[in-house]
């Protein structure tokens, strides 16, 4: 028998007691101030879109000056592990409130006090961040462009709550799986910032190397015509079907001929490369598998289809993931509201094309480095998913319990 069964079956035999969030806090207030003045220096000030992973993300924010801050603060004063909530937008973000994250105010947010004589924190959090609570934000939330939730989604919602013993059993067990998916997630980012140095330093040479237009290095591509294939199926590739952390496609939709959307036009190969030119920044680019050979992709991609006798494909499709080219991108984009690049203009950029034996050797090199820190079925990717998938099983199952009857 584990720790934990030997606990409950001591401490809570009969079942647990389920309070409401609002009965196992000491204050509960919103976040919602009229929108202040802002200055260009002085007090964060965030709003639920700052809230990300359980932490405070304090990059895109605006400012406020210290007696705007006292003045909003007086009697609703944000403290160290204070647990915030967006309510607006990003419905069910949350954090806790960190010593170093203090002072600032926000906007959108609900925040609680917890009683901490009557839950643990990390217990609490764990709750919090459950599939059953998401899915009972999802359900209830305003349908308005944005949605919202109401002060009393939050404060009704019931929680067990065992004694504290079995709280901190139950936090020990999951903190274990999250503070190795926090190591391995470290490990990878440092892995992606290694990869992006030696990417940029081997794919840089000097001039004794000739420097190509894209457009004297592609083939030319085609467009589908739907009138002469009214009775095929395609897989369409849209912009958000690439992953811009994996740059591999991650879901398509099944069209044809009466359901097709106006973009979906532009035939695909195995081998090609595509490259996302509305709002060019966002870096949505991907490599052409065979799965996805002959099918349809959005007129926001530039396709590259690589002349082979040239330049090889994955060496184009590298060169387009370096900074040189992104830097090229956003000189060259137009637009302000939704800024784009258009095809021409891409395929005037230069890269480097030393003889095909030095592209190949280029391209085992990287293929190790992109496998190790982009592949979902290899490498570190595999074993956070691993992790994860573990974390939330026991999650589910160790914050199940048998409720008291009165």
């Amino acid at each position: 028998m584990s720790k934990l069964d030997e606990l409950i079956n001591e401490l809570c035999p009969d079942g647990v007691e389920y309070k409401t969030i609002e009965k196992v806090s000491i204050d509960t207030f919103w976040l919602m101030p009229q929108t202040p003045k802002f200055s260009l220096e002085g007090i964060p000030y965030i709003t639920s879109k700052n809230l990300k992973n359980g932490n405070i993300l304090f990059s895109n924010i605006k400012y406020i000056t210290q007696d705007i801050y006292l003045n909003l603060s007086k009697n609703r004063e944000i403290v160290e592990n204070d647990f915030i909530i967006g309510m607006i937008g990003t419905i069910g973000e949350n954090a806790f409130v960190k010593k170093s994250d203090l002072k600032f105010y926000g906007q959108n947010m609900y925040l609680l006090r917890l009683n901490q004589n009557v839950i643990n924190l990390r217990f609490f959090y764990h709750f919090f961040n459950s599939p059953n609570v998401k899915y009972y934000f999802q359900s209830i939330k305003n349908s308005s462009s944005q949605g919202y939730l109401k002060a009393k989604h939050i404060l009704n919602l019931a929680i067990p709550i065992p004694p504290l013993p079995i709280q901190e059993e139950i936090v020990r067990i999951l903190d274990t799986f999250t503070e190795l998916t926090a190591e391995l997630t470290a490990e990878l980012t440092a892995r992606k910032k290694q990869y992006e140095y030696y990417r940029d330093k081997l794919l840089t040479f000097d001039d004794s190397v000739e420097y190509i237009k894209l457009n004297d290095l592609c083939l030319k591509t085609n467009n589908i015509n739907w009138n002469n294939n009214k009775s095929s199926n395609y897989r369409y590739i849209d912009l958000s079907s690439v992953d811009r952390e994996t740059k591999s496609i991650s879901e398509t939709i099944n069209i044809n001929y009466e359901d097709a959307p106006s973009r979906a036009k532009k035939i695909v190969n195995t081998n090609d490369v595509l490259f996302g030119t509305t709002r060019p920044l966002l870096k949505r680019y991907c490599y052409i598998t065979s799965e996805y050979n002959n099918q349809i992709c959005s007129t926001g991609f530039c396709v590259l289809r690589a002349n082979e006798k040239k330049v090889l494909s994955k060496y184009l499709y590298y060169q387009i993931s370096t900074n040189a080219f992104f830097n090229y991108a956003e000189l060259n984009q137009k637009g302000a509201s939704y800024p784009a690049i258009s095809d021409s203009v891409v395929k005037q950029f230069k890269i480097p094309v030393p003889p095909l034996a030095e592209q190949e050797r280029i391209v085992k090199i990287l293929d190790k480095f992109d496998t190790l820190t982009n592949d979902i079925s290899k490498g570190l990717p595999a074993e956070i998913e691993a992790r994860q998938k573990q974390y939330e099983y026991y999650r589910d199952k160790l914050l199940t319990f048998k409720e008291k009857k009165a």
